[in-house]
């Protein structure tokens, strides 16, 4: 039992290390990294939406196309 004690008390005072040293040497802050996501997500959305309109105009000529062969 204590070295079940000890055990969850050293892990403990691990994550705590551990998450005190990952906030001390971010290299940005959480604001400035929400930014980034932000800028990333909207620029990838950008691209899928142009991507998703050049589809569909190459799928609306070839349909029109089809369309005056029938």
């Amino acid at each position: 039992m204590k070295g079940v004690i000890n055990f969850l008390s050293g892990l403990i005072l691990g994550g705590l290390v551990g998450a005190t040293l990952a906030i001390l040497l971010a290299p940005e802050s959480g604001e400035e990294l929400r930014g980034e996501i932000r800028e990333r997500v909207e620029s990838i959305q950008a691209e899928v939406n142009r991507a998703a309109n050049e589809r569909r105009a190459e799928l609306e000529k070839e349909l029109a196309g089809l369309r005056r062969t029938y």
